[in-house]
């Protein structure tokens, strides 16, 4: 297929690289200054949480890439100006993805250490000492970690969860130029699956590609292939998505073991489909699979549209809370920057200082890279 998008080659090849932002992440400046660096970088994939205001602000960034295409090939870096796909992510039910972290602040001790504000990785708690200042959890910062649930001394911290609504997505894939969605589960009852699939299978044909994400679990390749024979009609582009350990790749190198023994677990059952690593992925993964020879090695062969991954091989990699880490003191010190031209809510554009927009592509680049070489 001549015409196919150079992301979804990349997907055939076997070096697939995907952003996520995060499913309840709705910070509008991280995600467009997150899409800006990881495109320019070349990126394959932009997901994102299914809210208008974020799929705006990330289309923003991507229109701001392709302008500095022509820049980003004068510094090395490989971006020719083929976006990235955009990518929505819903959920059929209960997911830690889909959640809020909440507390009532009044009920915080004065003398409390705040534990949560050390640990949360989107500097989403926030305490301060002047009363007409903001304390408590930033909503559209949280993307549900988990993590300051079992550090709070006090027990007080709970989570908000919600379900995607099948009323809202068709206008979602019909008005916002949605590419892809991505659909997490969990093993066990169809019934929810079905409901949102069947909201949604009017408009997939829109559709470039679907994903699905699950976690392992006692019946998962039987759930699995029981969703692959609900999904009518079948796109012509399906992932696999191995969610090993949600949410934890900026923990540290081991966290990505549970994801590839996922992948792996998928791999042997030969579904129809591309497997895609999740959850847990950090810098160690690419070595990792490399190690164990589960990525594609056709090095510049990669260049051949002829080429496909082979079935037993990992097609892709997707990284949220390790990309997003990786480029936090760059978008910190965006933060701390006076910039003249902002955009309409007053927030500073990535692209307005190009100093830390070069030093956030090369990061990210380093990151993109690791996969790109194969």
């Amino acid at each position: 297929m001549t015409d196919l998008l150079a992301p979804l080659q990349s997907l055939k090849h076997g070096n697939w690289f995907k952003l996520i932002c995060g499913a309840s992440f709705q910070h509008l400046p991280a995600v467009r200054n997150l899409t800006l660096a990881y495109t320019l970088a070349g990126a394959d994939c932009i997901d994102v949480a299914a809210d208008p205001a974020v799929i705006v602000a990330t289309q923003e960034a991507l229109l701001v890439a392709q302008r500095l295409a022509r820049d980003a090939q004068e510094r090395g870096f490989a971006f020719t100006g083929d976006l990235p796909l955009l990518m929505v992510s819903l959920n059929d039910g209960e997911d830690p993805h889909f959640r809020k972290a909440d507390f009532n602040t009044q009920e915080c001790p004065s003398d409390c250490p705040r534990p949560c504000e050390k640990i949360c990785p989107a500097q989403a708690i926030l305490f301060n000492n002047t009363k007409d200042e903001f304390s408590g959890v930033i909503r559209e910062k949280c993307y549900g970690c988990g993590r300051c649930l079992s550090i709070c001394p006090y027990g007080i911290i709970y989570t908000n969860s919600y379900v995607s609504t099948p009323g809202a997505i068709a206008p979602l894939i019909m008005s916002k130029g949605i590419d892809a969605i991505e659909i997490h589960t969990q093993v066990g009852p169809l019934a929810e699956f079905q409901r949102l699939w069947q909201a949604i299978a009017p408009w997939a044909d829109q559709l470039k590609l679907l994903a699905i994400s699950c976690n392992d679990g006692e019946g998962l390749i039987d759930y699995l292939q029981a969703i692959y024979d609900l999904i009518v009609p079948r796109p012509q582009f399906l992932i696999w998505q191995t969610d090993g350990r949600s949410m934890s790749g900026d923990i540290g190198d081991g966290t990505t073991i549970a994801t590839i023994k996922l992948g792996q677990k998928v791999l042997a059952a030969n579904l129809a489909g591309y497997v895609q690593l999740a959850g847990g992925t950090n810098s160690y993964t690419v070595p990792k699979l490399q190690a164990m020879g589960l990525l594609n090695d056709f090095g510049l062969e990669n260049n051949n549209p002829k080429i496909q991954n082979p079935k037993s091989k990992i097609a892709g990699v997707a990284y949220g809370s390790y990309a997003r880490v990786l480029l936090s003191p760059m978008l910190d010190q965006l933060e701390n920057k006076e910039v003249v031209n902002t955009d309409s809510q007053g927030n500073i554009r990535l692209e307005e200082k190009p100093e830390l927009l070069w030093q956030a592509v090369a990061l990210a680049h380093s990151l993109v890279s690791q996969i790109k070489s194969q």
